[in-house]
């Protein structure tokens, strides 16, 4: 099987090319950025098919990652304030950014815990939606409404967590064979995210790209900012997510980030600049991501040499 060969060879490599594409042909992704909620709502259901219902439930691990979500990002803002509010801005809202959409994908594909994850997800975005209003008043925008908020920002994230997931159970409900078969090619959401992150990466080449030049030096450090916040999160997530048996849903559920949603928070209700704290953010945590499936890949490629 030649063809079968080859896309196990090159599958470890899948996400590093689609994120080398992504920045040499940012201009012309733009064209199709329209596609992404609905790459990210069939790799959900995918994902999703695959869960077990009963198995999702809040525990101590979801409420320890919260905590370092909300606590955490308010101390970043409050140390970095006093040195300049825009870095303090863009380093709260890389911390206090909600779990990504596509994270139980991710989670899935590194062997994690995917209705942990789902159920950690839910908690960390209704959070968000409740305490956002409350944080960016503290922080000096006046022109936001509690509810009216709270509203637009459940309104841009539960669509895509919630709709997905009904789906799935309404085809695990109704369509047996079908939720049989959408199961067992959950490799196809691999691909898909690959697409995905060539878009995203893209996007954000072209949105940092267009800051003016004398932002240059502000834009180092909101760089710098977000890969601290990058790493400490995958790392914290880590460990927490050790001491309940599941390491990589911790990682993910704590490191990987709704950017596309921070990006329209801080452009939304912060200065402007801040969000090219987030921006930056999405190679990060792609690079983290890429790393690790390429090693899970690499494993299992050796797994499956070494059985064959």
């Amino acid at each position: 099987m030649p063809g079968a060969k080859l896309r196990q060879q090159l599958k470890p490599w899948m996400l590093p090319i689609a994120m080398a594409c992504g920045i040499v042909f940012h201009t012309q992704i733009r064209h199709i950025v329209f596609l992404t909620p609905y790459l990210i709502f069939i790799m959900l259901l995918i994902t999703f098919c695959r869960m077990d219902p009963a198995r999702i439930r809040l525990d101590g691990m979801s409420v320890r990652l919260l905590v370092i979500q909300l606590f955490g990002a308010a101390g970043a803002y409050m140390l970095l304030a006093g040195v300049d509010p825009v870095i303090a801005q863009g380093a709260f809202i890389c911390i206090f950014c909600p779990t990504a959409t596509a994270a139980p994908v991710v989670t899935g594909m590194l062997g994690g815990n995917v209705e942990r994850l789902v159920a950690y997800s839910l908690v960390s975005n209704v959070a968000v939606a409740v305490i956002a209003p409350v944080a960016f008043m503290v922080m000096g925008s006046s022109e936001v409404g509690l509810m009216e908020a709270a509203g637009t920002i459940a309104a841009k994230v539960a669509p895509l967590i919630l709709l997905p997931l009904v789906a799935a159970l309404m085809i695990r409900r109704i369509a047996p064979a079908l939720h049989h078969a959408i199961d067992g090619h959950q490799s196809v959401s691999f691909y898909i995210w690959a697409v995905s992150l060539l878009i995203v990466v893209g996007n954000s080449v072209s949105f940092i790209m267009a800051e003016p030049a004398d932002a240059i030096p502000t834009c180092a450090w909101l760089a710098l900012v977000a890969a601290v916040a990058c790493a400490f999160q995958f790392i914290a997530g880590r460990v927490i997510g050790h001491f309940a048996g599941d390491p990589v849903s911790g990682a993910q559920g704590l490191g990987q980030k709704n950017t596309v949603l921070a990006i329209w928070m801080a452009l939304t209700y912060l200065n402007p600049l801040s969000s090219i704290a987030p921006a930056a953010y999405v190679a990060f945590q792609n690079t983290v991501n890429s790393v690790q499936l390429y090693f899970r890949q690499r494993r299992n490629a050796r797994s499956d040499t070494s059985h064959g």
